[in-house]
């Protein structure tokens, strides 16, 4: 006969008692005390800033329009980002391997170059957008990306990479021998994709969801860019910070935080409605194309794809190359040079930006790679006390907008107040790595 054995956790003694205070202690400082200043800093005047907030016609369309530019980016990502996992995942065909690296292309590119990249391609004077107008004979630009729809668009092209990513990794995992068995018992292929293939992927698609939403909630670049006169949160903060009222700015940033937490609440219970459990002997297989026509059109269709995926990041290239001031009404640049090359060569102060985001990222990555091992250690491997909740402040940042830790940052270490627990990092080198410590805290644990 044979007992199953529960493997126990050692408790480590008093090293790890001690390593888990420290950590404890850490992420208290780090990651609860801004945010809980923030919330405090709200309400400095009492309820007299978050009446301000419901009665500004401005806040509340921020408020709503941040909703809209959220759940719209998740539904584009998800019309985008289902379909290629499945294309790429469950079929084969010539130049399926180059599509799929080809596909994860924009997650390459940093926010605000990404954004910069739409603009050139199709704002009101980029590439795509002259070349249609040349070719219609249009006197105007045949659109103006501007506008809620316009951030949808960019977020969309950009975040579909999450969606894809995480429902490819769903079905490696799935096996293709229970839509073998459903059509065995005469589903059809929508019913059994219906009723057996989407219910498994619910926790792939729950988490990419959660992961546009929280990442289109916090979007600033593009909202900045393309908003036009349209209000989200993230910019609407910046404003009020702007403009002195900072007691509305913390009210908006709360605002912010309390609705992405609301939205991982929400996606967590949809979530555990369900039991998702899987026992099969098969595995993930990738079936050819019967279609004649499929085999035929497939191949160019993918080309096309893999045109507009990669066109963004060689609008970036070919703007570097070209000469300032020579591109105006022109489709294409004019001219190019390496001059930008040169100068970037030449000029040490070009260079500061770079070694400084270089450092800044190598702090930071440093710093998550020991205290989230350490984390990780403490939670999975040991029975220390405080465990569940170093478990649950190591989450925390994945729940909160990067505009809203952003501004926690810089309302609590913006001086010096050791009695506060306060260090003045405003201004400083260290307050860019403290940010992206913070960030990735969940992502590395």
């Amino acid at each position: 006969m044979m007992r199953a054995v529960r493997l126990r956790r050692p408790t480590g003694g008093w090293a790890t008692a001690l390593v888990a205070m420290v950590l404890l202690a850490l992420l208290l400082w780090s990651v609860v005390y801004p945010n809980a200043a923030i919330i405090v800093g709200s309400f400095e005047r009492g309820l007299g800033d978050w009446r301000d907030f419901a009665a500004s016609p401005a806040d509340r369309e921020a408020l709503w329009g941040t909703v809209v530019v959220s759940i719209g980016s998740v539904i584009g990502a998800l019309l985008i980002g289902v379909p290629l996992a499945f294309l790429l995942s469950r079929t084969e065909f010539r130049g399926r391997r180059v599509l799929s690296g080809v596909a994860t292309l924009p997650a390459a590119l940093p926010p605000l170059v990404g954004v910069l990249a739409f603009l050139f391609l199709y704002g009101e004077s980029g590439v795509i957008t002259r070349a249609v107008q040349h070719v219609l004979g249009l006197r105007n630009a045949p659109w103006t990306l501007t506008g809620l729809p316009a951030v949808i668009f960019v977020h969309a092209y950009t975040m579909y990479v999450y969606v894809f990513l995480f429902v490819s990794a769903g079905l490696e995992r799935y096996d293709t021998t229970l839509d073998e068995a459903a059509a065995g018992l005469g589903a059809s292929r929508a019913l059994a994709l219906r009723r057996v293939t989407l219910p498994l992927l619910t926790p792939s698609l729950a988490g990419a969801m959660l992961l546009v939403f929280m990442s289109a909630l916090g979007s600033f670049s593009a909202p900045y860019i393309f908003g036009g006169g349209a209000r989200v949160l993230a910019t609407q903060i910046l404003v009020s910070k702007l403009n002195g009222a900072l007691g509305l700015a913390y009210v908006e940033t709360t605002v912010l935080a309390v609705t992405a937490v609301l939205a991982l609440l929400l996606l967590r219970r949809l979530e555990g409605k369900r039991r998702y459990t899987v026992a099969g002997k098969g595995r993930a297989t990738r079936t050819p194309f019967r279609s004649g026509l499929a085999r035929t059109l497939l191949p160019p269709l993918a080309i096309i794809l893999v045109v507009l995926l990669v066109l963004p990041h060689a609008m970036v290239v070919l703007v570097s190359f070209a000469r300032d001031g020579a591109w105006t009404t022109q489709i294409m640049p004019p001219e190019y040079t390496l001059d930008n090359y040169r100068r970037l060569a030449a000029e040490r102060q070009l260079w500061r930006p770079i070694t400084n985001s270089i450092g800044m990222s190598a702090a930071a990555t440093a710093a998550n790679a020991i205290v989230c091992f350490a984390i990780a250690y403490v939670v999975v491997l040991s029975r220390a006390p405080g465990r569940r909740v170093i478990a649950l402040l190591a989450a925390l940042p994945w729940a909160i907008p990067a505009t809203a830790i952003a501004l926690g940052l810089a309302a609590t270490f913006d001086r010096n107040a050791p009695a506060e627990l306060r260090v003045l990092l405003v201004g400083t080198f260290w307050i860019l790595p403290l940010a992206y410590f913070i960030r990735n805290i969940p992502l590395v644990t």
